[in-house]
């Protein structure tokens, strides 16, 4: 049975698009959202309700309300920040396919996701160019095929759970005839912007496919973890699965030792390692975010003081044009 009798496309349907309802079921002063409308405009704010109701009613600097609320400055133009910031544009060989580390590809399902984070490296990121229909995968398949090389496949985005259970199976069973590929990675928010989504159908498809499936999770603080995520983790680790967290290093989100130490005590109570902590990839539009490298490097040496080595996750930048992410 999935966690919840509601079908996570209607709670998907259902996300708030509107800055100032958001400010209402917060009870905030909407003058917090003057002048966000054209940052709107430039990238849609989306957020489900299920993770509003973890925010703190009547707190702007609630942490997980600063990942999702359009601002206006995010339409500052500040140097250094770009619309490509890890070069992923040049990095495409065919249309969905990324490939830029050696033993391993990326292939953009889609450009849908359950929350539009304001800090996404992919906010400009032309998937109308780059990602073809579900239908049209076999150059990537063939591109694939031809590089025994490659080992490991990460379905990525947007979110690649929004594609739904039967097309992913499709897409899966391609990839499990390529005989060289071992490994396929998830790169998801969605279990924990909308926990509903990890089905009974999905869990199997997984746990029944030859390849090693790992889901990568993205949380950036402690408080996106409830009863309702935990629920959906638990599924996925009962099926076998391995279930790391990806996090990025958030100005007023995360960027305290006390937020970064609970998260990843909370990851722990689940059953999760901390893998990555990303120092924000100087994307246009969420420069107000950045957090100074020097600063990133004490406050991992800070959680190396205060929890056990493999709950200090690897402090990591992604520069474009280099072989792999570097560790700071």
């Amino acid at each position: 049975m999935s966690i919840s009798t509601q079908t996570w496309q209607k709670i998907l349907v259902q996300a708030i698009s509107d800055p100032a309802e958001l400010c209402r079921m917060l009870e905030l002063d909407p003058d917090i959202i003057s002048d966000c409308e054209r940052s709107r405009q430039q990238f849609r704010m989306r957020v489900p309700r299920a993770f509003v109701s973890r925010m703190e009613k009547g707190n702007p600097n609630d942490p997980l309300l600063q990942q999702v609320l359009p601002l206006a400055i995010e339409m500052q133009t500040i140097p250094g920040f770009n619309q490509d910031p890890v070069g992923e544009l040049s990095a495409s060989p065919v249309p969905g396919l990324l490939h830029k580390y050696h033993g391993r590809v990326l292939l953009t399902l889609t450009g849908a996701c359950a929350v539009n984070c304001r800090y996404c490296f992919r906010r400009h990121y032309p998937y109308d160019e780059k990602v073809p229909g579900l239908s049209q995968w076999q150059a990537a398949l063939d591109y694939i095929a031809a590089d025994s090389s490659i080992t490991e496949v990460i379905l990525s985005g947007g979110d690649p759970l929004i594609v739904k259970d039967q097309q992913l199976a499709q897409l899966i069973t391609s990839l499990e005839r390529i005989p060289h590929l071992k490994t396929l990675r998830i790169h998801t928010r969605l279990p924990i912007m909308i926990p509903e989504r990890i089905t009974k159908v999905l869990v199997d498809l997984l746990k029944q496919s030859r390849l090693k499936a790992v889901i990568v999770l993205h949380s950036n603080h402690a408080n996106e973890i409830d009863k309702a995520v935990a629920a959906a983790i638990t599924q996925c680790q009962d099926a076998g699965l391995i279930v790391l967290n990806q996090a990025v290093l958030l100005k007023n989100v995360n960027d305290s030792v006390d937020a970064l130490v609970q998260l990843s005590e909370s990851l722990f109570e689940v059953g999760v390692l901390p893998y990555y902590l990303h120092v924000l990839d100087p994307v246009a539009g969420a420069a107000h975010f950045n957090v100074d490298k020097e600063k990133a490097k004490q406050l991992i040496a800070a959680m190396s003081d205060r929890l056990p080595g493999y709950l200090v996750p690897k402090l990591v930048q992604e520069v474009a044009g280099l072989s792999a992410k570097q560790l700071l």
